[in-house]
């Protein structure tokens, strides 16, 4: 095997430094040496909500790659993530249309790949994207309802109260904060839990001395994102959600979530978070269901965000 060919999953992959399409030339470039407000400029261009402080968050939280043109424009991203060494999370993929048909985006995914080789994966695609990545073997998994709007205080409770104390979270809840993550998404993530902790408010639902559910809410796109939130049942993700809603209240939040019925569902509906749209869970090497489980009902009910998962 050549020096410049690498593989990943038996396929023979041949990243390159540039791309010709059509008239112009891309080349690639690391995304830590982007200005902010290019990249916030990029993002803009296909209707992304992320502000520049959400990419600063996420270049601290991860890697990737820019396409530019020869003047410097950015035409294209894709980032990822690390958790551990056997499995990442991508995101941030944008390309035009118009250079995503062209082979742009498959260009940029297979450097990707090149950074990463053999670790199992996973992602959320947008609609236009999927032909994409089918093309790159991803598996189909979950739709994730992207739940947002101005947020109010339901009218009803919760039709079953959620046994426990709520208080805020602080420094010394994250360890147990990680550990219930852990459970609930399937890989440990302690860096990125640390980071959501420094960026963002949380509540937390203790048996005991135990925390059962959690929920972070920090800044994101126009307002705020709540996320993740793990719990063991509809109750107990809705008691952690609740206090973030109050806190909120007439102003724009955003919740990403599996769950498209049940308590949780319908509280956010409730809440003023109707579903504005979906983008697909797909998972490359393990599905979903292959991750260890703990032995626990507790879930994810709602995702850090598309890109983080």
């Amino acid at each position: 095997m050549s020096p410049v060919t690498q593989s990943f999953r038996g396929k023979e992959l041949k990243p390159s430094e540039s791309l010709k399409i059509d008239a112009f030339s891309m080349r690639i470039a690391d995304i830590e040496g982007i200005e902010l407000d290019r990249l916030h400029a990029h993002s803009l261009s296909v209707g992304w909500p992320h502000r520049a402080e959400d990419w600063q968050f996420l270049r601290e939280s991860g890697h990737g790659f820019v396409a530019l043109d020869e003047i410097g424009r950015v035409l294209g991203s894709a980032m990822w993530f690390e958790h551990g060494p056997d499995f990442a999370t991508v995101g941030m993929v944008i390309t035009s249309p118009r250079l995503q048909t062209l082979g742009a985006a498959q260009w940029l995914m297979k450097r990707v790949f090149d950074k990463i080789p053999g670790r199992d994966l996973r992602l959320n695609a947008t609609r236009a994207a999927r032909r994409l990545y089918l093309s790159l073997d991803f598996q189909s998994e979950k739709t994730v309802y992207q739940c947002q709007g101005i947020a109010r205080m339901p009218a009803t409770g919760s039709t079953a109260e959620a046994p426990g104390d709520i208080r805020t979270l602080d420094a010394s809840d994250i360890q147990a904060a990680i550990a219930l993550d852990a459970a609930g998404f399937g890989v440990r993530r302690p860096a990125l839990i640390e980071r959501l902790f420094a960026h963002s408010a949380g509540y937390g639902l203790f048996r005991g001395n135990k925390l059962a559910a959690f929920a972070l809410c920090r800044p994101f796109g126009r307002g705020h994102v709540v996320g993740p939130v793990v719990a063991e049942s509809d109750a107990d993700a809705v008691a952690v959600v609740r206090p973030h809603v109050a806190d909120h209240s007439g102003s724009f939040l955003r919740v990403d979530t599996h769950m498209d019925n049940g308590e949780f569902a319908a509280f956010l509906s409730h809440a003023g978070m109707p579903v504005f749209d979906t983008v697909l869970t797909m998972s490359l090497g393990k599905r979903l269901a292959d991750f260890p489980a703990d032995g626990s009902a507790t879930r994810t009910y709602a995702l850090a965000s598309q890109t983080l998962g």
